[in-house]
């Protein structure tokens, strides 16, 4: 049975964060809010929350998987990130666009687009996100909140403990999110390719 929490989307509570972030640090499950939608997260290296989320939403192994990162600092431990490429990303982030970029060594294998060696990163535009990530100390993996044969994500944080109350360990709620996923800009040979429309305005890498 999940773990309910009511975080207040301004200024979330540091006891509950903390909370929070000790159930991911013992391999736990979390549904937590973004700039963008819910989404699944876990502790990066937690094979079973992973095979756990491919279950949920039903993913196959080429599905990029997200490391969502406090700041750029940290993005660049994780991705290879050249000058022009890093000067369009920053002037969008932080914001509901994630970015498809080649790994570095510091990616656990089982992560990576099986051919292209690529992650998925993405530095959201949410105080509670941002709370989550400065407890936890490092990227979250996570994966929309997008059950299968589901044209929309689900939006609500007790809808979301209604129905996944036996497959995650807690379900944050602060409030309606948005019901897009982000955008998804792959820049993975060097020049934007955009490969879902979302949240974000795609224009500006079409």
């Amino acid at each position: 049975m999940a773990r309910f929490f009511d975080v207040h989307p301004e200024d979330p509570q540091p006891r509950a964060i903390a909370q929070v972030v000790n159930i991911v640090r013992s391999g736990g499950l979390i549904a937590y809010p973004t700039d963008s939608c819910y989404a699944l997260g876990a502790q990066l290296g937690n094979k079973e929350a992973l095979d756990r989320i491919r279950s949920i939403r039903r993913l196959d192994d080429k599905h990029h998987f997200t490391l969502v990162c406090k700041d750029f600092a940290q993005l660049g431990q994780f991705v290879m990130i050249d000058n022009d490429v890093f000067r369009s990303i920053k002037a969008v982030t932080p914001g509901s666009y994630t970015f498809i970029l080649p790994a570095t060594k510091e990616v656990p294998r089982r992560l990576l687009h099986p051919k292209k060696k690529t992650v998925g990163v993405r530095i959201p535009d949410h105080n509670v996100v941002h709370a989550l990530l400065a407890e936890l100390g490092e990227p979250l993996l996570s994966s929309t909140l997008l059950l299968p044969d589901e044209e929309e994500p689900l939006t609500q944080g007790w809808e979301i403990k209604e129905r996944l109350d036996n497959v995650v360990d807690a379900v944050i709620d602060s409030g309606d999110t948005g019901a897009e996923p982000t955008t998804v800009v792959d820049f993975s040979s060097g020049t934007p390719e955009v490969v879902r429309r979302g949240t974000g305005d795609p224009s500006r890498f079409e």
